[in-house]
């Protein structure tokens, strides 16, 4: 009853509050990107959610386009710099997320919607984290988010659907503040976003 009706109407409920109430600070974040990105303020890309239904999730674009001689895209690391490295540090680059939970595709709470080429990869165990709705926050966040390898963070998104409840969800979001006021987790030790999964090979 939990995760098919009481889950989703605070979902509406709170993510339509959150807009409202954070309409200032993403006002102020889109035109910050808008001058640094050259027009462009958002980041809006194919996501696997619900069973696996695809879904477009919508985030703040922190990262430049800039490239290369050969023309193509600088490492990570050096497209991340001014407005769009405070924006990814504070975590202000999941707000537009919000949008995402109002229309239904996401949930305040649930594994991290991944790209859509991971899902060939997946074997039966870790295709399990779309048996629940993607989440902007999860227990895999909250136990070392991109900090983490890739097993322990499908481990995380399992041992999540198998124990989701109403405190739960309570436990990681204040846990989630907790993290983004620490700045905790948010690169990998190789890289300042996550590397790419590879499979289980």
């Amino acid at each position: 009853m939990y995760i098919r009706f009481i889950k989703p109407f605070f979902d509406v409920l709170f993510s339509a509050a959150a807009l409202f109430i954070t309409l200032p600070i993403t006002l102020f974040v889109f035109i910050g990107l808008f001058f640094a990105n050259k027009g462009q303020s958002f980041f809006v890309q194919a996501r696997p959610g619900l069973k696996g239904k695809t879904f477009y999730v919508i985030k703040f674009k922190t990262m430049t386009d800039e490239r290369d001689a050969s023309g193509n895209l600088l490492p990570d690391e050096k497209r991340l710099k001014g407005v769009g490295k405070f924006v990814r540090k504070t975590s202000l680059d999941e707000l537009p997320q919000l949008i995402n939970v109002l229309k239904g595709d996401m949930s305040f709470v649930g594994p991290r919607p991944l790209l859509t080429e991971y899902l060939p990869l997946y074997d039966a165990r870790q295709r399990r984290r779309h048996e629940v709705k993607p989440g902007i926050t999860g227990w895999a966040q909250v136990n070392g988010r991109n900090a983490i390898s890739w097993e322990k963070k499908f481990e995380y998104d399992t041992w999540y659907v198998d124990h989701v409840s109403f405190f739960l969800d309570i436990k990681i979001l204040l846990l989630t503040v907790l993290k983004v006021l620490r700045a905790e987790g948010i690169s990998s030790e190789q890289s300042v976003t996550m590397e790419k999964f590879k499979g289980n090979a």
